[in-house]
This record gives C-alpha cells, structure tokens and sequence, in this order.
C-alpha cells in the first residue's frame, strides 16, 4: 500500500543519530517524519551489543546529548545498559516514540527525479519521503570472529 501524501522525513534507525536528529526535528515545529526501526525496539548499537562487558569507550558525560545531559552516570565509561535506559528515557522525554515504525527493515530507497521524492520499500509498505536520512550506524550489526563457543559467550 502505498502513501499518496509524501511525509517531509524519513530518518533510518534509532540509536544515537537517528533519535537526536528526531529530537531535533520536533525542537523546530517538524512533525511530519517517521524513524524506521527493523528492531521492536530503539537503542540501535547500545540495543544490539549486550556481550559482557560492554560499556562506552568515550567518558559518559561526552556521551550525552548536549541538550539532555546526564549527571547521573555511574562510571566516567557507562556499561551498556545504563546507556540504552538513557537513550529510552530520553526518547520518551522528547516525545518521538509515537514516530517509530517498529520492526520496519528498509529494503530499497530510489530517488524519483520527476516528483523530487524519496520511494522507500519497506519491509511493511512503501512509502515517500522528501528527505530520506541515513542515521543507520556502523556498529549496529555485531560482528563475530570465528572462534570456537562464541555461541556461549
């Protein structure tokens, strides 16, 4: 089923980038976007990485969103689960959750040049944007070494 009316923004994925960028879209009066999450859940890396251990390699208090900082941290280098509560709570906060589309896997964007839009397949529908943003990190797909019981650890 395809949208008839363009949204204004699509922004792809919810960790840090895609939700600050969100966050700032509704500071300005813009609410005609939607945050595409394959996930059931925000966080992106800090939701996908849970091995034993993880925690952020940059002091927490430089790991905070300039506009929502934190002066509750636990340690100057947060473990990880401390870091999704945070970014939970600060998408709560901030009222951007009602614009994520949960479990929703970009499958293709294709720029049409005629209607200057955004075609963005879904993996639940197809639909257009003006602007289409990139906020998918690096880190957000684990990747694991081919080492005997990685399965366990």
């Amino acid at each position: 089923m395809t949208q008839h009316r363009p949204l204004r923004v699509a922004i792809v994925g919810t960790g840090f980038s895609g939700l600050g960028m969100a966050i700032r879209l509704k500071q300005e009066g813009e609410h005609d976007f939607v945050l595409l999450e394959r996930a059931s859940d925000i966080g992106g890396t800090w939701r996908d990485n849970t091995y034993p251990g993880c925690r952020c390699d940059v002091p927490s208090h430089l790991y905070s969103f300039s506009f929502a900082p934190n002066p509750n941290w636990s340690s100057t280098f947060s473990p990880q689960p401390e870091i999704l509560d945070y970014l939970r709570e600060t998408a709560s906060r901030h009222g951007v959750l009602p614009h994520v589309s949960f479990d929703t896997e970009l499958e293709a964007a294709e720029w049409d040049e005629e209607d200057q839009l955004w075609r963005i397949e879904t993996s639940k529908e197809a639909i257009t944007a003006d602007i289409l943003i990139a906020a998918q990190g690096p880190l957000s797909d684990p990747s694991l070494p081919a080492v005997q019981g990685i399965e366990s650890f």
